[in-house]
Order: structure tokens, then sequence, then C-alpha cells
């Protein structure tokens, strides 16, 4: 046999997924393709093969006798395939001295990437390579991973948490939007992610104004920003607004409070971090021992 006689692998996926899912409708969700799109690709391996593979059963679909050898060999050889991706990425990363942090998208925007390049300039070797996400993480990661998350979640038991500061909230605004404040003429903005939060503020300071309309925004940056351009009154925790507290951009007339929650640095739990992966782990909690100083 040729190895031009071979099925797409794109036929060879889209029934691999169909055998391991037992639905093609399930398989188009998976493989983010039509139903018409998966019955496409599955009917032309079929006839390529000049077999059947799969045959209606109730409402549901079974392989034939044919169809599972092929799902069996599909199985081994996928598996074989994601094994040796994930080994050469995992080489990649090491070869190229690369640390990849994982930092949620508002702190990574408003505070970590502007202080990034400070690590860079003293580490030019170490090259970070930056994701947004927030919540859980994915435990296949190596050990040349990090994840900065705010700690509102638990923990899987192959990863180790590192406390960096306490998450401290507190309205923020432009210095002229400070009389409309104080009068209740103002737009609260919060993020989407937290909507209670302005609700929960509010409760622990009671002698503060009440909005006349809330908003709500898909982050905290854009809340964040929406205040610095004078939209309304964004409810912020202080680490996403420092910078633009600190410049004099935005006023804090509440400070911050503490909400009970904090943020940490995330690596895995046998502590066998790369080191260029410990160097920015260093580095970044540096940086937070300097901000919870000057926040206390």
């Amino acid at each position: 046999m040729k190895r031009s006689d071979v099925p797409y692998l794109d036929d060879l996926r889209a029934f691999e997924v169909t055998a391991r899912m037992g639905s093609v409708r399930a398989a188009a969700e998976e493989l983010n393709l039509t139903h018409a799109a998966v019955s496409r690709r599955v009917s032309r391996l079929a006839n390529s093969l000049g077999t059947p593979l799969l045959v209606r059963s109730g409402r549901g679909i079974r392989l034939t006798s044919n169809g599972e050898v092929l799902r069996d060999a599909c199985r081994r050889s996928f598996d074989d395939l994601e094994r040796t991706i994930s080994s050469i990425r995992e080489t990649a990363r090491e070869d190229n001295n690369a640390v990849l942090l994982s930092c949620e998208r508002s702190v990574a925007m408003r505070w970590l990437i502007p202080r990034l390049s400070q690590f860079e300039t003293v580490n030019p070797d170490i090259a970070v390579h930056l994701s947004v996400g927030g919540g859980a993480i994915d435990t296949a990661r190596d050990h040349g991973f990090l994840a900065l998350r705010r700690l509102d979640f638990s923990l899987d038991a192959k990863w180790a948490g590192q406390r960096l500061f306490p998450e401290t909230v507190g309205p923020v605004m432009v210095e002229t939007m400070r009389e409309r404040f104080a009068a209740g003429d103002y737009i609260a903005l919060v993020s989407r992610t937290r909507p209670e939060a302005w609700d929960h503020w509010l409760s622990v300071h009671p002698e503060a104004p009440r909005p006349r309309e809330r908003r709500e925004m898909d982050h905290h940056f854009l809340a964040v920003e929406a205040a610095c351009a004078g939209l309304g009154v964004g409810l912020s925790p202080h680490v996403i607004a420092l910078d633009d507290v600190s410049s004099g951009r935005l006023v804090a007339p509440y400070g911050f409070d503490a909400d009970g929650s904090e943020y940490g640095l995330i690596y895995r739990a046998d502590g066998t971090l790369a080191p260029n992966a410990k160097c920015l782990a260093d580095w970044i909690e540096g940086l937070c021992e300097a901000f919870t100083t000057n926040d206390g």
C-alpha cells in the first residue's frame, strides 16, 4: 500500500471523534464543524475503504466490526501523535529558555505588562511567553509554567500556590467626578465577572451615595478605562487601578478594602521549577512585596 493511498487525516480524525463520542452531533461540537461536514468526512472515509464503518442503531449509531478495528488503530495513532507533539513542544520550550506565564487578563494588561520590560532588561536571555486566562489551570503543564491567579478556586493536588498579596477593592473615578459621586448622580461601573461587587462594597460603606445606574463591563480593565474616560465610577481591585491612581489619572476617595480573597502564584507542587521559571517567580514575588508594602 502506498502512502498516497492512506485516507485524509481530517477524515480519520472525524471518524475517531465520532466513534469516541458515539454521536455525529457531539463530534461536530468537539471539532467545531457542522453536522453535515462530519458526516461527509466519515462517509468519504468509508467509501475510500470500500466498507461501512458506522450503521444506525435506534436513534444512535454503532460501529461495524471494521469500524471497531479502525477506531482502535486511530486511537493508538492519535495518542502517539499527541505524546510526540507534547514532547516536542516541551523540548522546544526548554531549548529556548522560555517560561510560559498565564495571568488574569486585567492584571496582565494594567499591572504586569507595564512592568515586564524591567524583567527582560535584567534577564535578556529568558523569553517570557505570556498568555491570559483566569480560573483553574490545565494540569498537563510542565515545570516551565507559572500562573498568576486570584485564588478563588480549589487547586488540583499537582499544583501549589504561593500567596502574593490580598485583594483590595474600591471605587475609582476622575477628579471631576467627585461632586457627582457625592450627590449620587453617577453610573456604577463593574466587571461582569463580579456583578455583586457593588452590593458588597455598599453594604460595607452604608454612608456612601448610591448610584443612579449600573453598567457591567466584560472585564475590570474595561471598567477602569471607562472610569478614566469619565463614563462613571469603577469598582476596581487596587492592583488594576494602581498606576492610574499613582499618576493622578484616577482618584480613590474611599481607598481600597480587603475582600477576603488573595492573589497567588501557581506552579507544580513537586517544586521542580526550571531555573528560568524560578527566576521569573522570584521577580514577581519581589514586585508584589513592594506593592503590598506601598498598599499598607
